[in-house]
């Protein structure tokens, strides 16, 4: 392959158009598919190739990368792809989805001869804008090392955890973890009105001391739980990932209840029965 593999991108949101705008600004040719075509028009418009199908932008790249929902769109597109690319070409997924999935997908893959990688990504759009998303991927040693240079375009720290579903199992494990500590916060300043100290106050001293962690900082700056109702259910869905995959844990269970009240706070709803 040459120094500039051909890349796609399937995934434009909030996540997955500013990672595909830094490979296009990087000097990758670029081909995107999307369901909405308003979403394509500002990546044709800074040069890149708008592909009718899937299949189309599969056939024509060497390197797909895949920014979806969920597991359902992930599996539907992974699909149309195997029938389309090339062996030797790779398929990564920076989805957060179930670690199993992941590793279900990988010898399908390989059977076609196409590489697989997971590859979830944590810093959001504006990590993704600046260069400095942390990528946490899972799959072979040297397919890692092929890709690299593609993640370095949008990534800071870039590290291989393991096999195929390594990159996701990290992924949940942080993100059960932020949500947890968001759910903490919660639970402290509510402890803190209880004895009656002012809130305002109680967030800077707890932002400069050593109960501090991103999670707070990140509570701290909400009005209110229901002012996370944008991201919550991002959040839910990594807690309930994690549970779905140690559903015996004790320290998944420890996140989940830490993460619940915050949670359920934020989407206006009891997080047990609206997200079993």
């Amino acid at each position: 392959m040459s120094a500039k593999e051909s890349i796609g991108f399937i995934g434009l949101g909030s996540q997955g158009g500013p990672m595909a705008e830094r490979i296009a600004a990087a000097g990758y040719p670029l081909t995107v598919w999307a369901r909405r075509p308003e979403a394509l028009q500002p990546f044709v418009d800074a040069g890149a190739r708008a592909a009718a199908t899937i299949a189309e932008l599969g056939a024509a790249c060497d390197h797909v990368g895949i920014c979806v929902v969920d597991d359902d769109g992930v599996a539907a597109i992974v699909e149309e792809l195997l029938a389309a690319m090339r062996p030797g070409s790779r398929i990564v997924v920076h989805s957060t989805i179930l670690p199993e999935n992941c590793q279900r997908l990988a010898p399908r893959c390989a059977a076609k001869g196409i590489a697989f990688l997971d590859a979830p990504v944590s810093g959001g759009g504006a990590g993704a804008s600046a260069g400095t998303l942390t990528v946490m991927c899972g799959g072979q040693a040297d397919d890692f090392a092929a890709a690299r240079p593609v993640f370095e375009t949008f990534g800071g720290m870039i590290v291989l955890l393991g096999a195929a579903g390594a990159g996701q199992r990290a992924k949940i494990v942080n993100n059960a973890l932020m949500a947890a500590n968001m759910g903490l916060a919660h639970a402290a300043m509510q402890a803190g009105a209880e004895l009656g100290l002012e809130g305002a106050a109680l967030r800077e001293l707890v932002k400069a001391s050593s109960g501090r962690s991103f999670g707070f900082e990140v509570y701290a700056r909400l009005p209110s739980p229901q002012a996370f109702s944008h991201g919550a259910p991002l959040l839910v869905k990594d807690v309930k990932l994690l549970k779905a995959t140690l559903p015996e844990a004790a320290g998944a269970e420890a996140l989940r209840i830490a993460a619940e009240p915050f949670l359920s706070a934020a989407i206006g709803a009891d997080l047990t029965e609206t997200h079993p």
